[in-house]
Order: structure tokens, then sequence, then C-alpha cells
């Protein structure tokens, strides 16, 4: 029963104990990806610019509020004792540049012959009237033109998060990769330090017997030695790698967060290539949507510094209607009253509207020659990308090639050594040129993913990036 009680207790602890350091999962790209997506602070920083630009487009919107007005009056001492009330609500118009309004007044009491104008029926006066602009202020205003530019620059600040999110992803897949291959070159150079470290123990033991000299176990120890540099210098690029990753790998607070040695891949992950022709992503590309964006807002000042050099014609219709039994004011409340009027005013010399058409004209022009470099020049870069894609592929064939055959030469110059057909010399030349193979090979893989993955940014391939 005891031994019974101590076994169940063993398995419980065992339980609770953290799972070793060899049963973790493989750090995939995917999970960097999403890490940097959510985390990075560069990526976070663009998000909250667009709700800040969202935030502005909100206050743009606020020049077409509704608004309601109200104000009362009466008087406390001397000879009239007239008291008035009056609200009105007033809603802007998009179109013909003006708004419409109604109201309500009423009054009670005697006024004086300058204040005529508040006198109402019993029960007060109702009022609807509407302004509009039949030149300047038409087709635009300040105020939808504020409502264009702001919501424009919603627009500008998501190409802007698309820029930098595409940026970071490209560097976390970089720095991914970074981390695989300096684990992977670990492992070649540790590999390579045991066939040694082996080595030293069967001359040891052939020393003892006579068979061999004892100074081969200097010159074996030499090559340890030098092995173990190699290794060394590999632990610190692993290390220095991983610490570069960590920008990208963060915790659920965000916070950079070291890979764990023990979650390395046992092999580089591809990035696949852009199918069909990236040129045609050029119209994808948020760089030149940000450039087509800011000449949208341009054309609309300029539309905006066109109409102030119109004159100004606003019409004005009203209508009003007192209601109930006649007041202090007399008859001439009574009946529907129907008002027109129109106001003229021009500037004559209108220098400020005509600089300003002439400096929005300039810009105007200026991005549209930014835009045709900026398309040139994506253009170029993208072929220039086709071709390090196309050539780090076949370098990559070549060396793998060649470490193929580096791999086995090694192997048989080791059986050949231990049948004593070959020298300890021999051995650790082709042992450390397939090894180098390895590493020229890691090499190219990572200039191939590499190369890819700026194709994909290039291409505004999303999937590949993790932005999907």
């Amino acid at each position: 029963m005891r031994n019974s009680l101590v076994a169940f207790c063993a398995l419980i602890a065992a339980a609770l104990l953290p799972l070793p350091a060899a049963a973790q999962a493989p750090l995939t790209l995917d999970e960097v990806l999403q890490s940097s997506r959510r985390h990075v602070p560069q990526i976070l920083e663009a998000v909250a610019k667009v709700r800040q630009a969202q935030g502005k487009a909100l206050s743009a919107e606020g020049a077409f509020d509704t608004i309601v007005k109200g104000e009362a009056e009466t008087r406390l001492s001397g000879y009239y004792d007239g008291s008035y009330a009056a609200g009105t609500i007033t809603r802007p118009i998009e179109n013909w540049g003006g708004s419409l309004y109604g109201g309500y007044r009423v009054s009670r009491g005697d006024f004086p012959i300058y204040e005529d104008d508040r006198f109402t029926n019993q029960l007060g006066e109702i009022k609807v009237g509407a302004l509009l602009s039949l030149l300047r202020d038409r087709a635009i205003d300040d105020r939808r033109a504020g409502r264009l530019l702001a919501r424009t620059d919603v627009d500008i600040a998501e190409t802007e998060r698309l820029l930098t999110a595409i940026a970071v992803q490209r560097r976390a897949i970089g720095a991914y990769n970074q981390w695989v291959v300096a684990g992977l070159r670990l492992s070649v150079y540790r590999d390579l330090l045991n066939l040694a470290r082996q080595r030293q123990t069967g001359f040891e033991r052939q020393v003892e017997l006579g068979a061999r000299p004892s100074i081969i176990l200097t010159e074996n120890e030499q090559n340890i030695l030098r092995r173990e540099t190699l290794v060394a210098r590999a632990e610190q690029e692993l290390a220095t790698a991983a610490n570069a990753l960590s920008l990208f790998l963060r915790d659920a607070r965000g916070a950079p967060m070291q890979p764990d040695p023990a979650r390395l891949p046992n092999s580089l992950v591809a990035i696949p290539r852009p199918i069909g022709d990236p040129r045609a992503m050029l119209a994808a590309r948020p760089d030149l949507a940000q450039i087509d964006l800011r000449l949208d807002q341009a054309a609309t000042r300029l539309d905006l510094d066109r109409n102030a050099l119109r004159p100004r014609l606003d019409l004005k219709l009203e209508a009003s209607q007192d209601i109930g039994p006649i007041g202090l004011g007399g008859r001439s409340r009574v009946g529907t009253e129907t008002k027109v009027g129109l106001s003229f005013s021009l500037p004559l010399q209108r220098r400020v509207a005509k600089g300003r058409i002439d400096a929005t004209s300039a810009e105007i022009d200026a991005l549209r020659r930014r835009r045709q470099q900026t398309e040139e020049s994506i253009v170029n870069a993208l072929d220039a990308l086709a071709i390090d894609v196309q050539a780090t592929e076949r370098l990559r064939t070549l060396v793998e090639a060649e470490q193929d055959r580096a791999a086995k030469m090694a192997q048989a110059e080791r059986r050949r050594f231990t049948m004593g057909a070959s020298d300890f010399f021999l051995v650790n030349v082709r042992e450390e040129a397939a090894a180098d193979a390895s590493v020229r090979q890691l090499d190219a893989a990572y200039r191939q993913i590499v190369a890819r993955a700026e194709l994909a940014a290039a291409a505004v391939d999303l999937k590949a990036l993790g932005l999907e």
C-alpha cells in the first residue's frame, strides 16, 4: 500500500514538472510572423496613426452637424414688460454649399418700437428657410473639401501602415531564417568536433598498443581545438541571431522574447515564389497608391482654389407664419410671409486664390514626376529581384550537389582510413571540406529565402508575409 502511494505521488510530481526542452515544438516562421504582426511597436504605431486619421475624419464630418440654438429674454423692470423666447435648428446641406433652417419664436407683453420685430401672435411664429450658393461654393466649399481631405488622410495612413508592416515582416523572415541557419551551422560544426573527439579516443587506444606514434594525439588535439573554435564562434552567432529575432518574437505583453535553442527546427523554411509576373502587382503597391492619394488631395485643393476665383452669389428663401390670435403687435403678423433675397460679392484682385492655384498646380506636377520615378524604380527593382531569385536558386542547386559529393568523399575517406589505405591529414581535409560545403549550402539556402522574401515584399505578396 505504501509503495503504491509513493508511486502515485511520483506520477503527480512528474505531471507538474515542465516539459523538457527537447519536447518543445519547433518554432515556426508563421508563429514569428504573427507575433511581429501583432506586437512590433512600428506596426502598432502605424495602426495608431490610422486611428488618429480616422478621428480627424470624424471631426471633419462635424462641419455638417445639425445645430440647435435657443434664446430667451424677459424684462424685470422698466416701462415695457415684453418677454421673448426663440429656438432654431440649422442643417448644413452638402449640395449648393448652403443650409436649411427652421425655427419657432413666441413673445408676451409689450416691446419698444425699435424691437418691433419681436412681436408675434399669441401662439408664436414658425419660420423655415434655405441658404444656397449659386456660384462660389456651389460645387465645393471648405466643408466638403475638408471632409474629402480627411477621408483621404485615412487611406494614406492605411497605405503607410501596410508599408510599415511589409518592411517589418520582411525583416522578420530574414531574422528567423538567420537564427535557423545559425543553429544548423552550429550542428555542422558540433558533428565535425564529435568526429575528432571520437577519433581521439581510438588514437589513445592505438598509441597504448603501440600501433601509432604518440605525435598523432597532438595532431588530433590541434584539430579538436580548431573545431572547438568553430563551435564557439557558431554559438556566438546563434546567440546574436536569437537576440535579433527577439525584436520580432514577443510574448503576450509585447515584450521581446529570446527564442529557446531547443526550439530550433531541423531545416529552413522556404518562401514560395510569387505566382505570375510581379509587375502585374504594381496596382497593389502601397507606395504608388499613396502618391495617387496625395494627387487626389492636391486635385481637391486645386478645385477649392479655383472656387475662390468665382464671385459669390447667394440665394436666400424664407417663409414664416404666425399662428393663434393676434398679439400686441397688431394685424401686420397675420398671413404667410415669404422672402427671396440675393447677395453678391467679388474680390477685384483675387491674388490669394491665383497664388494658391499656381502653387497647387506645381505640386500636382511634382507628384506626377515622383510617381513616374517611383514606378520606374519599382519595375527596375522587381527585375533585379527576379534575377537575384533565379541566380540564388541556381547557386543553391550547385552547392547542394557539391555538398552531396563532399559528404560522399568524406565518408569514403574515413572508410579507407579505417582500413589503413588513407592518412590522417587527408581524412581531416575531406571532413572539413564536407563541413564547409554544408555551411555554404546553408548560406545559399538563406540567400535564396531572403531574395524570395524581398521579391514577395516588392510584389505585395501578403500571404507570404503573414499579412493576409
